[in-house]
């Protein structure tokens, strides 16, 4: 927590610098700007990207985008919001084609914080530094400069535990005084105004002695971000996950998952799922033991031989890896019986379908919670054992099994699919 403020803050532009290219020093460049002990410099990352070679030659624009993507959070026509590899949500994964060369883009530098530790270190004052970019905010219009890389000022103050003048106790309080600051030299550096620098002077109670932690804590991690996908892509959250971190589960967010699951459509007004959680580790090894020897009992009847059944036995490691297991089930409670059995055979790929609908409800669901998940369909080939180890009534027909888990790696991108290539028109 900050121990005293200012009574004046100054901030002043730093004009002058040119055009800044691969290799200039700009710690030379802002040596001349008139700093003190104690200033604050903020350097829009532009100038820093320039400096550093992040320029590339771009005619297709999207391509650079989709190389600098680490996740998309949300589309809506050619933007992209995406998370960067530095943990940043932004617009077009932080490329931009403004203020830089036709034909060319600028990446955002590669580790901001260590750039900024660099200018610190090339001006040899008592000095805090902030490389600054331009980010939307959620449910506000208009942009604002904020701190993607920091070096000697402290990035956050923590009010939690205090209280205020009435007593009530803090529990939300944690100011951002990096982007504070970076927003406010924003007002003398301008977009179009060739200023790409600015001095914060009267906060020198924030820089500190060491480089700090940088401009690191500010970034929330995806897993705590309530929205970190988009309510127009959140379909696309769900990937395959097979390999899982040692995380454990919130078994909360496993039911959050199941209830969405049952919002699925289902025919006659009917509840047709049941999802059995499979949450002891002594029962899941049972399970997959059991599932293993049925599998391997139908290879061998097959004719395979134990090389090749041992390579497709491995194939269920994703589930034996996994620290957590659930098993959807359909029901059939409430379908209608006809007397041929063209009718009765329908109305089971009815109540399938409303199986497989409330199984994706439930993967989605999972992605969003910030789970990874496999749907594995093992234990279709094996129900009877299935629901002996489960102990479960004979009307409940295992649908697959459903590895659950924090991923271990983001997943592998997957090849766009153009969905005019499934579709017909009449």
């Amino acid at each position: 927590m900050s121990d005293r403020w200012s009574d004046r803050v100054e901030i002043l532009p730093i004009s002058g610098i040119g055009e800044v290219r691969p290799g200039d020093d700009l710690a030379a460049l802002l040596s001349g700007a008139g700093l003190r002990d104690g200033d604050v410099v903020v350097v829009t990352s532009k100038v820093v990207s320039k400096a550093e070679g992040r320029v590339r030659q771009a005619p297709d624009r999207a391509a650079a985008i989709e190389e600098e993507t680490e996740r998309v959070v949300a589309r809506r026509g050619d933007l992209v919001i995406a998370q960067t590899r530095h943990g940043f949500v932004m617009a077009a994964a932080g490329v931009d084609a403004s203020n830089t060369e036709p034909g060319t883009v600028l990446l955002l530098p590669e580790d901001p914080d260590a750039s900024a530790r660099r200018i610190r270190a090339g001006l040899g004052l008592r000095v805090g530094v902030i490389v600054s970019d331009t980010f939307g905010r959620p449910w506000r219009n208009g942009l604002t400069d904020v701190a993607i890389g920091a070096a000697g000022v402290r990035p956050l103050d923590d009010f939690r535990g205090a209280t205020d003048g009435y007593g009530n106790e803090l529990n939300a309080t944690v100011t951002a005084l990096a982007d504070e600051i970076a927003a406010a030299a924003e007002l003398v550096k301008g977009k179009l105004s060739g200023v790409p620098a600015a001095i914060v002077r009267g906060l020198e109670h924030l820089v500190t002695d060491d480089d700090g932690p940088g401009a690191r804590p500010l970034v929330r991690p995806a897993d705590e971000d309530l929205f970190r996908h988009g309510s127009r892509d959140v379909v696309f959250a769900r990937r395959t996950i097979r390999e899982f971190s040692d995380l454990p589960v919130d078994p909360a967010a496993v039911r959050r998952a199941v209830a969405a699951g049952i919002a699925a459509p289902a025919p006659h007004h009917t509840t047709p799922w049941r999802f059995v959680l499979v949450e002891s580790a002594a029962t899941r090894v049972k399970l997959l033991d059991a599932m293993r020897d049925a599998w391997i009992a139908d290879l061998r009847g097959d004719g395979f031989s134990e090389e090749s059944i041992a390579k497709r036995v491995r194939r269920g490691d994703v589930l034996r890896n996994a620290p957590y297991l659930v098993v959807p089930c359909l029901v059939m409670e409430g379908s209608h019986t006809y007397r041929d059995d063209r009718r009765n055979a329908s109305e089971r790929e009815m109540f399938v379908v409303a199986m497989g609908a409330g199984v994706e409800n439930f993967l989605v669901q999972l992605a969003v919670e910030g789970l990874g998940s496999a749907w594995v369909s093992s234990t279709m080939f094996c129900r009877p054992v299935v629901r002996e180890v489960l102990d479960l009534p004979a009307s409940w027909d295992p649908m697959g099994c459903v590895a659950v888990g924090h991923a271990a790696a983001a997943p592998r991108r997957r090849p766009p699919r153009d969905a005019s290539d499934f579709i017909v028109t009449r």
